[in-house]
């Protein structure tokens, strides 16, 4: 049984050794064009190119500023989170510089006019990210699990170093995991549409079934199973310490005793006041973590599993549809106008997860936000003592200039006296 291929998309296409890929094109596309007039197509050439640019807009300048303040961290403030989320930031802005390509391409008709190894490069960042950065997010949902729920027994595995071998040990699975993509993505000529298009060209249909199911286990279903464990564990954890806070704290607090004796014991000394009970976080700096603190880590604990799901449901969903009907066991109009059609689409909404990554995990953070002002307040003094120097030495230029002169007058007043004295 051959692959019907999804060669228009970004992400597959498939050749058997039996049947070209073009062939696989025209099939489908009769079968949208011929067969389903009623499933008109998404005009790709103008949405998408305008999507893609949107996104590699916003979530490079997002990604940029959250490398920026994150290389340039003190040594205190190198933790295991901040080693996660420089790394991810970093597979996120290589991604998103190389949508500008994936835009034209689109725009042109699905024309790819950058050369071969433009081709590989290309999918091999978008496959890279696509494990990359999801491999990090879920290395941060369990740093996050171990700082909350066992802050004490944890001290000693979140330790940067290891963190930085982590990170290192991240990159190398995700680029075995690219390594055959890298090798099978080439560029292609397409009778159909008279194009040069950069797609996957698998030998045979093992490759096809191994690669779309090692990207729906490993890139989605495992991690996402990771993250919502960890976060539910902390959500119960929060709830759990929320709980006892407010048991140890009634709402009716005992009758206080008359203003004499609550002055003053009887030997004069003064009554000590028990400690009130907060809820601590190991990832907050020991600090209370009640009200509005627990509040925002909840929310922000459940904007990123729902970011995650959101982001990339649709796509693996459109990539199990492709398989059933590559299987034979789906064929209809709506499968074959969805193949071709929502997966550049949903291409786009996992794209955006790289633009909500940095806002997710960076700019709500307090901590966060506070270097980054004291960034661009530090640049905004670098600037403006540039400037100070400058004008500095436009004045000391414009003294000298006046100096120069009036000695280039005083010495020409002196040549007109000596000129009249010897007349």
């Amino acid at each position: 049984m051959m692959a019907i291929p999804n060669d228009l998309s970004l992400f597959n296409a498939t050749s058997s050794p039996n049947s070209t890929t073009e062939v696989h094109a025209t099939a489908s596309l009769e079968a949208l064009g011929g067969n389903c007039t009623d499933w008109h197509p998404v005009p790709m050439t103008t949405v998408i190119p305008a999507i893609y640019s949107i996104i590699c807009v916003l979530g490079t300048l997002a990604n940029a500023l959250a490398v920026c303040v994150l290389a340039h961290a003190s040594a205190s403030r190198r933790t295991v989170a901040n080693t996660f989320m420089l790394n991810l930031c970093v597979s996120d802005l290589l991604f998103l510089l190389s949508l500008p390509l994936w835009a034209v391409y689109y725009s042109w008709g699905y024309h790819w006019p950058f050369g071969q190894v433009a081709c590989k490069i290309c999918g091999a960042l978008h496959n890279l990210n696509l494990y990359a950065s999801i491999f990090f997010i879920t290395c941060m949902s369990m740093d996050r699990y171990l700082a909350i729920v066992h802050p004490l027994r944890s001290q000693i595995a979140r330790d940067p170093k290891r963190a930085q071998l982590l990170c290192i040990l991240v990159w190398v699975l995700a680029c075995a995991c690219t390594a055959p993509t890298v090798v099978l993505r080439n560029t292609h000529y397409l009778k159909s549409l008279g194009v040069e298009a950069c797609v996957i060209l698998y030998p045979q249909h093992v490759w096809y079934l191994t690669l779309t199911w090692m990207k729906i286990l490993l890139a989605f279903l495992l991690p996402l199973f990771i993250i919502a464990g960890c976060y539910c564990a902390i959500g119960r954890h929060l709830l759990a310490d929320s709980s006892l806070m407010k048991m140890q704290n009634p709402s009716h607090p005992p009758k206080m005793p008359s203003s004499k004796s609550r002055d003053s014991h009887e030997d004069g000394s003064k009554p000590e006041r028990p400690p009130t009970p907060s809820v601590r976080s190991s990832h907050s700096g020991g600090r209370p973590l009640e009200g509005r603190g627990l509040e925002r880590v909840l929310w922000t604990v459940a904007a990123v599993v729902v970011a995650f799901f959101i982001c990339w449901f649709p796509f693996h969903c459109v990539t199990f549809i492709d398989f059933l009907n590559s299987e034979g066991w789906l064929d209809s109009c709506w499968v074959h106008w969805t193949i071709q059609n929502l997966t550049p689409l949903t291409l786009c909404l996992g794209f955006s997860n790289s633009a909500l990554n940095p806002v997710l995990y960076c700019f709500i953070g307090n901590h966060f936000r506070g270097r980054l002002g004291g960034l661009c307040k530090g640049l905004s003094a670098c600037l403006k003592a540039r400037g100070e120097e400058h004008s500095q030495k436009r004045g000391s230029f414009s003294t000298r200039l006046s100096s120069f002169s009036r000695k280039l007058s005083d010495l020409k007043d002196l040549a007109i006296v000596e000129t009249s004295g010897n007349a």
